[in-house]
């Protein structure tokens, strides 16, 4: 059973075994290319702005206890730096994360399945060996798994976007691939090829590189299928269609990147934070014909990126229960202005001011309100 650790009082959130393996696999990579330099992720040169108008976080209560996050995978470096500046306002704040992957942490999440006892799957309770007190996904829920969570918790999750992201499709440095479209996507990771796109691809010249790579075989990365990265792809890429057999598919985003970097054939789709020199961005064009497009703050944030996505958390709470006062006031960090600032530290980007106020609305409505020991000044 996978360890999980807590530390007390500690500036530093704690994350699961294997998100410490992701991120000694991030380590793996700047050894193995001590002459690459890391990008700024899912942008280039300045930093995305945080919008102007965004309040600044006022703590609003002294905390104490635990808060744990359980989930994606790809959210887990934005989650981290989010939980460090939270409990720099909150020292007595336990903060754990639990990368498991947005497709497992969610059928967790709505079954109300005990992480600290997931072996034998005990139920639903806060604390000690609770359940989660957020979800963390890199997809919204589908309606099935709506279904599942109300029929657990009468009730539906309260649904928070706190980031934008971009899937990215990644290869290798040495690949000179000037751009890809949805339809060539679909041709070279899907097996059922509903986009219409003529025929299989298998190799890079039948993508158009030439000079060596006429015959080169196409050597696909993905994610496995706790992910819910791996699942967006499907929809978004393959319109629902099957996978191919014979994708390399990894556990995190990090091991990922890292075996594109190793691999001058490679090619594969993950979350734009964990962009690094050590691997080259493919602009993605919607369809044959149009531009390609990088995803920039920009794009994202106007939709004109073809694979932008909102990264979500998760509440459980009923109409008539109280906000728990650690989740409440960790969601108003993250839709703060410090908040979205670390979101942007962490290569991800920020909501727009609308999707802020949406955000607000949903804390401040008094269906939701928590009872909190007003903070010493």
């Amino acid at each position: 059973m996978r360890r999980t650790k807590t530390i007390k009082r500690t500036l530093t959130p704690v994350v699961s075994s294997r998100s410490l393996l992701g991120m000694g696999t991030i380590l793996a990579l700047l050894i193995t290319a001590p002459l690459a330099q890391a990008e700024s992720p899912g942008y280039s040169g300045a930093r995305p702005p945080v919008h102007p108008e965004l309040a600044s976080y006022e703590p609003q209560s002294e905390l104490s206890g635990q808060l744990t996050i359980a989930g994606s995978e790809t959210m887990q470096p934005m989650l981290a730096k989010l939980g460090a500046a939270f409990t720099r306002q909150h020292p007595q704040v336990n903060f754990t994360i639990e990368a498991l992957g947005s497709t497992q942490g969610i059928r967790e999440f709505a079954l109300g399945l005990s992480l600290q006892r997931r072996g034998d799957k005990s139920r639903d309770g806060h604390g000690g060996g609770g359940a989660a007190d957020l979800l963390a996904s890199s997809r919204p829920l589908s309606p099935e798994e709506l279904k599942v969570f109300v029929s657990h918790h009468g009730n539906e999750p309260l649904e928070f976007p706190i980031a934008m992201d971009a899937v990215t499709v990644y290869v290798n440095t040495q690949n000179p691939i000037p751009g890809l479209t949805l339809e060539q996507l679909d041709a070279v990771f899907g097996s059922t090829r509903k986009r219409g796109y003529p025929s299989d691809i298998t190799s890079w010249g039948q993508l158009g590189l030439a000079g060596g790579w006429e015959k080169t075989e196409i050597h696909t990365y993905g994610r496995n299928n706790t992910s819910g990265t791996r699942e967006f792809f499907i929809k978004a890429v393959l319109k629902g269609g099957e996978l191919k057999e014979g994708i390399r598919e990894q556990s995190g985003t990090a091991s990922e990147i890292l075996a594109i970097a190793r691999d001058p054939n490679g090619i594969g789709y993950a979350g734009t934070g964990y962009r690094t020199s050590f691997v080259h961005i493919v602009p993605v064009a919607e369809q044959a014909g149009r531009p390609y497009v990088m995803p920039t703050v920009d794009t994202v944030a106007d939709g004109t990126y073809p694979l932008n996505r909102s990264l979500y958390l998760y509440v459980k709470k009923g109409a008539k229960d109280k906000f728990d006062p650690a989740v409440l006031e960790f969601l108003k960090f993250a839709n703060s202005r410090e908040g979205q600032q670390t979101v942007v530290q962490a290569g991800f980007f920020p909501l727009t001011s609308a999707m802020v106020a949406r955000n607000l609305t949903q804390l401040s409505s008094r269906s939701i309100t928590a009872s909190v020991v007003p903070a010493k000044h």
